[in-house]
């Protein structure tokens, strides 16, 4: 225990170090399991193996809510042995992925920031009845000191009946003292939430918990098993070039100031190509208000461009983590992570003026725009935390290629085949052919700007003439389909394996 008191200093919990298996067998059939963990960070890893490996003999499920996506040792782990009978919010794992659109797995796909707010109304199929969560260190109150990531951990724990602590020795301490927890309450009383800059903090270091609800520590060693990030291809390079060239605009039409406004990008290798090219613009003291802190950020503050970033999850490649690792009390002054009811909140994208910038599968001419779903009916991952940006973002940019599959799939159609964000929650398309400003535009004028700036020119002449065709048909009609062909596109790949013509 010596070796363990900088990390467990409740002399009380040094009495509660249990075995993975200890912990799994805590778990019954049927539970509602919450876990930290945002992306591949920051999540339990050795109680899910040790869950997953006792499922395997005894086979039954849980349900699993999490933040957000998680590593294999979660996920996986328990879909392989097909331990989860329902899963949310959001999930990026083949075979969890794999389970959901074979029917073996039941999903909800939410909104991020409205996943904590729910399960403490009791909207999402009972209570939590364990909260499994990562920390780094217990204080000598008993309260729990998060990794990588917050995520839904804080509100997990404070709804939980037990929590089950993996205290994460392969995790420095030093990550002490960069989160920031609130848990606001329910209406009619829930706090006013008085956060008015990137860099302000309204909360305490810790998630709070009860030393009684603390059932069990599983001690382990097993780090974060994060993604390489794909390389910056030519298609992201010329979206950050028409991203660039479009901010400078607003800036010099007095739209925005010179520092921009506090900045969101989603997860991936498109949305951190897109924060990576900042890096080489004019664009300086920039501030970041979003989900995810990847490589990108971690680039800008390096340049000395990036004044303050606040999350809810660090979620580099494996090479950015070494990073952060290495240089972690220089960044640590930069960052902050919080609950992400607080780091996804409308009200505070709002106040904060929110450059919005998320990724899609496609969108169509109307502007309306699918982030979730392959053909309409397969889910890839979810919506995540887009949504709450994308409506609530002072300015709102959704970034595709043109087009996917060597060419075999257009990203832009005459509808979508399933729509995560409404033709009112978007004002830039950006694709590598260029950029689509559609605020303040009726249908028709968006459809033209749509398919003159973002379409690919192979696709191009057929969205148009599908447009002129419909607005002939119905007489000029306000948004005009012709819905006997509106996703005929969609089923031509389904039966050619091409949208081309």
């Amino acid at each position: 225990m010596n070796n363990l008191s900088t990390r467990i200093r409740n002399t009380t919990l040094q009495e509660k170090i249990i075995s993975a298996e200890e912990a799994a067998s805590l778990i019954k059939a049927g539970m509602n399991i919450g876990t930290s963990g945002f992306t591949p960070s920051g999540y339990p890893k050795a109680v899910p193996l040790a869950l997953a490996e006792r499922i395997r003999q005894e086979k039954f499920t849980v349900n699993l809510w999490t933040g957000a996506s998680v590593g294999k040792e979660l996920d996986a782990a328990l879909a392989e042995v097909g331990g989860i009978a329902k899963r949310l919010p959001y999930q990026t794992n083949a075979v969890t992925r794999q389970a959901i659109n074979s029917g073996r797995m039941q999903y909800t796909d939410l909104h991020l920031s409205h996943v904590a707010p729910m399960a403490r109304a009791g909207f999402l199929g009972g209570k939590v009845d364990v909260a499994i969560v990562e920390a780094c260190a217990i204080t000598e109150g008993g309260h729990i000191v998060p990794t990588t990531s917050v995520g839904n951990a804080a509100a997990f724990v404070q709804l939980a009946d037990t929590v089950i602590v993996e205290l994460n020795v392969a995790q420095p301490l030093a990550l002490e003292g960069m989160h920031d927890i609130v848990t606001p309450g329910l209406p009619p009383v829930q706090a006013v939430l008085p956060l008015v800059n990137v860099a302000d903090r309204i909360g305490v270091p810790y998630i709070p918990c009860s030393i009684e609800k603390i059932a069990g520590i599983v001690v382990s060693d097993i780090p974060d098993d994060v993604r390489p990030l794909a390389a910056v291809d030519a298609d992201a390079k010329a979206m950050t070039g028409h991203l660039i060239k479009f901010l400078q605009a607003e800036i010099k039409a007095g739209r925005m100031p010179a520092n921009l406004l506090p900045l969101q990008s989603g997860v991936g290798s498109v949305a951190n190509a897109v924060i990576t090219g900042l890096v080489d613009s004019d664009f300086s003291n920039l501030t970041v208000y979003t989900e995810v802190i990847q490589d990108g950020m971690l680039d800008l503050i390096d340049a000395g461009k990036l004044t303050f970033a606040s999350g809810t999850a660090l979620t580099p490649s494996p090479q950015g983590l070494q990073r952060f690792y290495a240089n972690l009390d220089r960044y640590k002054d930069k960052l902050v992570l919080r609950p992400q009811e607080i780091s996804n909140h409308p009200e505070i994208a709002r106040r904060l003026g929110i450059i919005a910038m998320n990724t899609a599968i496609e969108f169509d001419i109307y502007g309306h725009v699918n982030s979730t779903h392959v053909m309409g009916s397969k889910i890839m991952n979810g919506i995540g935390g887009s949504g709450d940006f994308a409506r609530n973002g002072y300015l709102t940019c959704f970034f595709s290629s043109s087009v996917a599959k060597d060419g075999a799939i257009s990203c832009i159609v005459p509808m979508c085949s399933h729509i995560d964000h409404t033709e009112h929650d978007v004002d830039v398309f950006i694709t590598e052919q260029g950029v689509a400003d559609i605020r303040g535009l009726s249908p028709k004028e968006r459809a033209r700007k749509i398919i003159g700036n973002c379409a690919h020119p192979r696709y191009r002449p057929r969205l148009l003439d599908y447009l002129e065709r419909a607005e002939k048909a119905t007489g000029g009609a306000h948004t005009p389909h012709l819905l006997a062909e509106a996703l005929s596109w969609h089923c031509r790949f389904l039966e050619t394996g091409t949208m081309q013509f």
